[in-house]
């Protein structure tokens, strides 16, 4: 499969997408969206309509889908949207810019599959929730979301890092076991550093760099209870960092 082979799929599944989310669209509308001509967009209807996606053509006005026709089997109560919807707001006030992008990215996948009537109430909801401007909203990390995947795939991670008492940088391997989130608003990575021999705490905002290397390593024995169980039994939390 070549590169315009894939840069069509990934524009046909982005046209389902709007076509969920939005009740009427003109083929205008969606040519200066995706940054194609009319006559790409008609091609690309047509594809989808012999792919068996139910679109309905409204004569000079646009096009729909078919009442009901949702991507299975993901259903939301109205309750469900609203809570998704709520911590939309909070996520966007997140320090770390890869989580927000993320969240918004899968949260508009799933307003596309709401119901019509859950979709306007969602919207509204959206329009009244404001979070404090006290919370900074200033994103000081953009690793989080390559944290997790080495730490769900057992990857150890090169980092440079910088502790907050010292201007010297340190180069780390490191193993990801867990992830903290502190009072100061701050993402913390709980990890094995191979220099130290031990597990210790990173900042997110403190680390300069970070590569997930071919190196694999073996799943930790220890909890994530066992090791805030430790560190409480110390009158210490993960808020005292020890890099």
């Amino acid at each position: 499969m070549n590169e315009i082979d894939l840069k069509r799929i990934s524009r046909l599944t982005a046209i389902l997408t709007q076509l969920q989310t939005k009740r009427l669209l003109t083929a205008t509308e969606l040519a200066d969206k995706f940054a194609v001509s009319v006559r790409t967009i008609y091609r690309d209807i047509k594809a989808l309509e012999q792919a068996g996606v139910p679109i309905l053509t409204q004569e000079g006005k646009g096009y729909t889908l078919m009442e009901g026709y949702k991507i299975p089997p993901v259903m939301f109560s109205e309750s469900e949207a609203n809570a998704l919807i709520t911590v939309e707001q909070l996520v966007v006030k997140n320090r770390d810019s890869s989580l927000i992008k993320e969240y918004q990215e899968a949260i508009n996948k799933i307003k596309a599959v709401l119901r019509y009537s859950t979709r306007e109430k969602t919207a509204l909801l959206s329009q009244r929730l404001a979070v404090s401007p006290a919370i900074s909203g200033v994103n000081t990390s953009n690793s989080l979301m390559l944290i997790q995947n080495a730490l769900t795939n057992f990857q150890v991670l090169r980092i440079t890092y910088q502790r907050e008492d010292e201007n010297k940088k340190s180069e780390r391997l490191i193993e990801p076991f867990a992830l903290y989130y502190s009072l100061q608003e701050n993402w913390t990575l709980i990890a094995y550093c191979r220099l130290r021999k031990d597990y210790r705490m990173f900042r997110l905002d403190r680390i300069q760099t970070i590569y997930q290397t071919e190196l694999i390593f073996k799943p930790h024995t220890l909890t994530l209870q066992e090791y805030l169980a430790e560190k409480e039994k110390n009158f210490k939390t993960p808020d005292t960092l020890l890099s």
